[in-house]
Parts: structure tokens; C-alpha cells; sequence
């Protein structure tokens, strides 16, 4: 990448002056917190978050891979989710317990645009997931009868893997773009990762049609998912309303209760995240909005899909007799 040199009175969010790279540029992370007394609570606060996303995460993947009765699709779903959920949270807690701990925040240019990637990829793999598992509730609720055609294993894996591709298009479109940012040789990002809205505003660039661009992004990659979620219960909501008895209605709607629940979460702090960067202007909010998204909603799903799904409790049940 060819950094040019600006001019002395050119306005520049940074540090310092503008000048031309002849080292590697790096960003200074600023944290969640510079107060030295906090630092030991904030570390444990979340490696414990973080342990207990990763434990319970890699639970459900194992229940789900040992008991037989769980070879479905819509489980096959959720042991991807799950898979998606760590890498997501792994993208960027990991480095900042590891630069609490060593006083050192700093993430090289490099560094910064392969998390940023990582970020990208897992934050869209989560979205697109949701929608293919909503597509899997409306066909085993509108179409009971043709489901294990329909939902056949050929589809599933077909439908993880234009999942991952969806959201891997997403990951190099933004890290394409970041790319053709230039920076100062020493830049502060008021956050815990290199977050695309903060970096944005650091630029040394006329970044409108950067910002234009990523909104864009942001809304094809965003929309396209949500769209398949709303579509799927549109089709839904009528089909349970035609079951005769409260008790059926009940029973059909509670098979897609874990699925709402984790919906609203990810999007509910997603619409957070986008808000907190868009609308506020303090960067303490942006970083309590991603706090939300990128480590409680995937703490949370386990619990979510464990303690609301019966068939998720019994096979744990199982798997911990048979380890007992």
C-alpha cells in the first residue's frame, strides 16, 4: 500500500503528524478502561465470560455430535451457530485479556485488518445462520410432511457453505476497503478492537464515501439475512394460528422460541452496536454496545437453547451420566 505525504495543515485524527510510512504502522487500543485499579477486575470479568462462552459452546457441539438422536438438521444448525459463537467472541477478547495482562495494547496495521476480517466473517456467519435456521422451522412447520426430503443432508451442507461464503464476501469487502485507508504512524482507537466505524473516523482520508460504502455493505449483508428471518415467520405465524387447540398452538410455537430468543439478542445488540456508532458520538457507549454483542450474546446462547429445549437437556443428561 503507497502512503502519501499530506500537507501540514491537512486534518488528521491521530496523534501525530502525517508523514510517510517506512515502518509498520501501528494502533494503539485503548480498552474498555485506562484506570490501573480496575484493570485486575476487568481481566477476570471477562476470562470468566469467555470461558464460560467457550465451555458452553463447545458443550453443545458435543452433545449434539454424541447422541443420535440429535442428527437433525435443525441441531446440525446449531452446532455450526455454536462453532460461529467462539470464533466470534475469539476474535477479539483473547487479545485484549492477553493486553491487560501485559500492559501492552498495542495491534500492528496487519494485525488489526486480519481481526477486523475474523470479526466480519464470524459476525455475518452468525447472521446468516439464524436465517437458515429460520428457513428450517418454516419447513418443518409449513411442510411437516416432506421435511427430511426437503431438508435433505445435501441442502444443509450447501446451505452452511454459501453461509460461510456469504459472509466471507462480507469479510473482504470490508477489509478491502479498511485496506485503502491511510493512517498516521501512531493512531488511538477508543475501543477494544479494531472496530470499522472507529477507524473510519481516524483516517486521514476523506472517508464520506468510505462510510457510504460500508453502510451500504452493511445493509445488503444485514438485510438479505433478516429478510429470510422475517419471510420464514411470516409463513410461520399463519400456520400455527390454523392449529386447532391452544395446547398444539402452544406446543408448534415452542419449538421456535430458542431460535426468537437468540434472534432478538444478536440483532437487539447488533442494532446497539450500529446505533452506539451511528447516532452517539461517546466511544464509552460504542464499547458498552459491543461489549453486549461481541461476548454476552454469545455467552448467552447456550443457556438459551440448553435450558429451553428439552431434547438438548436429555442428551446433556446422557452425555454427563456416560462421562460420570
Amino acid at each position: 500500500m503507497t502512503h502519501q505525504r499530506y500537507s501540514m495543515d491537512q486534518k488528521c485524527l491521530c496523534s501525530t503528524k502525517p508523514q510517510n510510512f517506512t515502518g509498520v504502522l501501528e494502533f494503539l487500543l485503548l480498552g474498555l478502561s485506562e484506570d490501573p485499579e480496575l484493570q485486575p477486575l476487568t481481566f477476570l470479568l471477562f476470562l470468566s465470560m469467555y470461558l464460560v462462552t467457550v465451555l458452553g459452546n463447545l458443550l453443545i457441539i458435543l452433545t449434539i455430535s454424541s447422541d443420535s438422536h440429535l442428527h437433525t438438521p435443525m441441531y446440525f444448525f446449531l452446532s455450526i451457530l455454536s462453532m460461529a459463537d467462539i470464533g466470534f467472541t475469539s476474535t477479539t477478547v483473547p487479545k485484549m485479556l492477553l493486553d491487560i495482562q501485559t500492559h501492552s495494547r498495542v495491534i500492528s496495521y496487519v494485525g488489526c485488518l486480519i481481526q477486523l476480517s475474523f470479526f466480519n466473517l464470524f459476525g455475518c456467519l452468525d447472521s446468516a445462520l439464524l436465517s437458515v435456521m429460520a428457513y428450517d422451522r418454516f419447513v418443518a412447520i409449513c411442510y411437516p410432511l416432506h421435511y427430511q426430503v426437503i431438508m435433505n443432508p445435501r441442502l444443509c451442507s450447501l446451505l452452511v457453505l454459501g453461509s460461510f461464503l456469504f459472509s466471507l464476501l462480507d469479510s473482504q469487502l470490508h477489509c478491502v476497503m479498511m485496506s485503502h485507508l491511510t493512517f498516521c504512524t501512531k493512531v488511538e482507537i477508543p475501543h477494544f478492537f479494531c472496530d470499522p466505524p472507529q477507524l473510519l473516523k481516524l483516517a486521514c482520508d476523506d472517508t464520506s464515501t468510505h462510510k457510504i460504502i460500508m453502510y451500504f455493505i452493511g445493509a445488503i449483508f444485514a438485510g438479505i439475512p433478516v429478510s429470510g428471518i422475517l419471510f420464514s415467520y411470516s409463513q410461520i405465524l399463519p400456520s400455527i394460528l390454523r392449529v386447532p387447540s391452544s395446547s398444539g398452538r402452544y406446543k408448534v410455537f415452542f419449538t421456535c422460541g430458542s431460535h426468537l430468543a437468540v434472534v432478538c439478542l444478536f440483532y437487539g445488540t447488533g442494532i446497539g452496536v450500529y446505533l452506539s456508532s451511528v447516532v452517539s458520538y461517546s466511544p464509552r457507549k460504542a464499547v458498552v454496545a459491543s461489549v453486549l454483542y461481541i461476548v454476552v450474546s454469545p455467552m448467552l446462547n447456550p443457556f438459551i437453547y440448553s435450558l429451553r429445549n428439552r431434547d438438548i437437556k436429555r442428551a446433556l443428561q446422557r452425555l454427563l451420566k456416560s462421562t460420570g
